[in-house]
């Protein structure tokens, strides 16, 4: 059996999932499609608005046949670390073939690309350095050395558009794994990946259809045309079970207090705080009443809103820097099954033996440190949810079974 790999974060799953989903089905021709999946908090530094079960389960109901989740220590990363711990994962499992959502919609200028930086590297990254010290964010100073370099390939992709940088990542970790896996991309329809609107095909961004979620007073029906009805389901039952949906805002006094009772020092220990961020933080938390307005006060070129959630997320779970940067000097060392088809469980009775890491589908069968990093992270997770829920949602997260989808 040959295995279609997704990279994902399915917040939540809508009309553009589905499509990539199924034309990557038809460009792959392959027999079964696995997603890598971001967990209780994802790569620009936000809580998933529902469970990662949940979502496992509007994956498995469009057609993914195995949902592995990405651990903590990649999924809140920026691209380049992002990319390696889910295409390792993907290596890992012997996928056949990964695709990807793009801007461009093409293979060639992002071959193009990475081979002409890794041919350019040093050079590359000198003028990234000269960028970032004019006081830019990272990734404006990436897209802007690329544009930088006369003798760049003409057939080149775009390095300022969000998708086209994750798209450009995967490829060059794949690179620096020497991994056989073949990569391609679909072109994305619809709404820009920062866009709110949506286009007349029904295709909204996820940060669209959030936005839509999180008003108050909004009805449900207002984004039931933007999503498969299966998700549309799975949105309303949350919604019915928990009257709200996860964003930054439920979790703000809970940043509070981890800022309010920490010191400079302490902070200045916490993944991502660098440069003395940890005074800018405290100097601005008093004077802030939603997270909104407190990262709106933060951010500055350099510090851009992402890159500060990021930040934050690791202040709320409490992370410092020597256990990230431990995490992620290697590949994940285990994956994390989430959920499966019958067609998902054969792939994986075919090949477990060749897998040279732990296949985990009960949490408590394995002592990890990148692991036990995750299951803490959970517990900040749901406190952001009302109280009466806690105690079912952490028997949840340690105990829950992989989701088993059978197709009707």
């Amino acid at each position: 059996m040959k295995a279609l790999g997704l990279i994902v974060e399915y917040n939540p799953f809508h009309n553009g999932h589905f499509y990539h989903l199924q034309e990557s089905k038809k460009k792959s021709n392959t027999d079964l499609t696995i997603a890598v999946m971001s967990g209780n908090f994802l790569q620009r530094g936000e809580p998933a608005m529902v469970s990662k079960w949940l979502r496992s389960e509007m994956a498995l109901s469009a057609g993914i046949d195995l949902v592995i989740e990405l651990p903590y220590a990649y999924a809140t990363q920026k691209a380049d670390c992002f990319a390696f711990g889910a295409v390792s994962i993907l290596d890992a499992l012997h996928c056949e073939q990964i695709i990807f959502g793009s801007e461009s919609g093409e293979i060639s200028p992002f071959l193009n690309t990475v081979q002409f930086i890794a041919e350019n590297e040093q050079n590359y990254n000198t003028r990234i350095r000269n960028q970032v010290q004019s006081g830019i964010s990272f990734p404006a100073a990436a897209s802007n050395a690329f544009l930088e370099m006369s003798d760049r390939p003409k057939h080149s992709v775009d390095l300022s558009k969000p998708n086209n940088i994750l798209g450009f990542h995967y490829i060059n970790a794949l690179r620096q794994m020497k991994s056989t896996i073949r990569v391609d991309t679909i072109q994305r329809i619809g709404a820009g990946y920062h866009e709110t609107g949506y286009s007349l095909n029904g295709v909204a961004s996820a940060t669209g259809i959030r936005r839509e979620l999180i008003k108050e007073q909004q009805p449900l029906s207002a984004i039931k045309n933007l999503v498969p009805s299966t998700t549309f389901e799975g949105l309303s039952k949350h919604s019915q079970a928990y009257q709200q949906f996860q964003n930054w805002e439920k979790y703000f006094s809970l940043l509070k207090y981890r800022l309010f009772t920490s010191s400079p020092e302490e902070l200045s220990q916490i993944y991502e705080c660098v440069e003395g961020l940890e005074n800018r933080l405290l100097g601005l938390i008093y004077k802030s009443e939603t997270f909104h307005d407190f990262i709106n006060k933060v951010k500055t070129k350099r510090y851009t809103w992402t890159r500060l959630q990021r930040l934050c997320t690791h202040i709320l779970t409490n992370t410092h820097k020597s256990i990230m940067e431990n995490a992620t000097r290697k590949p994940p060392s285990y994956i994390r099954l989430l959920g499966m088809s019958s067609t998902g469980q054969q792939y994986l009775n075919q090949i477990k033996k060749k897998v040279d890491i732990p296949i985990v589908s009960t949490v408590s069968k394995l002592e990890d440190p990148m692991l036990d990093l995750d299951l803490k992270v959970a517990k900040a997770y749901i406190l952001g949810f009302p109280s009466k829920f806690h105690s079912t949602l952490w028997k949840q997260e340690y105990s829950t079974p992989p989701l088993r989808f059978v197709k009707k």
